[in-house]
């Protein structure tokens, strides 16, 4: 399949465009200087950054058009977060948000089944972790536990990650050319999603939904919760929030 040239959230992928560096650059710039079309602009200029992280997830049978908004919004996260002044490429930053909105809309979303040895192997990591933090006073880094298991330092992070098991705010997720891009890098403030409704929903069409749709929507995109914590905070199960969240942006979506 050519994502590239098929038709995704009814967009045509085949015209879109791709922004050069500088470009981006000078966007960021008239951005932060109050030009409201800027960053419009840059969600355009990198929309093919999306398509090619999301071809990393699209063997799980997910919904291609679910997938891209949701690597939309790690994209927007990018934008908004995004320091010129460090002197990093923009893709550089911008993949692993990408790829971590990504995560967490899968495992909100789905029941993963995680094998027996993975699970044994996660258990040994965290025991290890235990004993490490009480020896050192502090909490151990991923070398020192792979040393104490005799594990690879990438099989220790994968079995930690599959029991969504948290782990250091400075574990590096992505690299390129000596610019790491760390856990906390990922980490936005609560208001990164405020402008996303803005951008795919009509105000017609907010006014028309029920106070609990709005209170839902308001949680997941103007808080960055996860539906969990949504569930838990306005009492039903994780599953009805998923659903009522869904039928919601499809109706924004057939009115707009």
């Amino acid at each position: 399949m050519q994502t590239n040239k098929v038709e995704i959230c009814g967009i045509n992928t085949s015209t879109l465009t791709v922004l050069k560096e500088w470009e981006k650059i000078e966007y960021l710039k008239q951005m932060k200087a109050g030009d409201p079309t800027a960053r419009e602009k840059l969600i355009n200029g990198n929309l093919k950054l999306v398509l090619s992280v999301i071809q990393r997830f699209t063997n799980r049978g997910e919904n291609l058009d679910d997938l891209f908004q949701v690597g939309c919004i790690g994209l927007m996260k990018a934008i908004d977060n995004f320091d010129i002044d460090v002197g990093v490429k923009f893709s550089t930053y911008a993949v692993p948000m990408i790829i971590g909105e990504l995560r967490r809309y899968l495992r909100d979303y789905n029941s993963i089944r995680v094998s027996r040895s993975l699970k044994d192997a996660a258990y040994k990591a965290m025991n290890a972790k235990e004993k490490l933090t009480k020896l050192y006073d502090r909490d151990p880094t991923i070398e020192e536990i792979a040393k104490e298991v005799g594990m690879e330092k990438s099989a220790v992070v994968l079995a930690l990650e599959a029991i969504v098991e948290p782990v250091s705010l400075y574990e590096p997720v992505y690299s390129d050319g000596g610019d790491t891009i760390y856990v906390m890098d990922q980490v936005g403030d609560h208001n990164d999603d405020h402008d996303w409704l803005g951008e795919i929903m009509l105000k017609e069409a907010l006014k028309n939904l029920s106070e609990r749709e709005k209170n839902i929507l308001t949680l997941r995109f103007f808080q960055g919760k996860t539906q969990v914590e949504v569930a838990q905070e306005i009492g039903i199960s994780q599953a009805q929030v998923s659903r009522l969240e869904k039928g919601v942006l499809d109706r924004i979506k057939e009115q707009i």
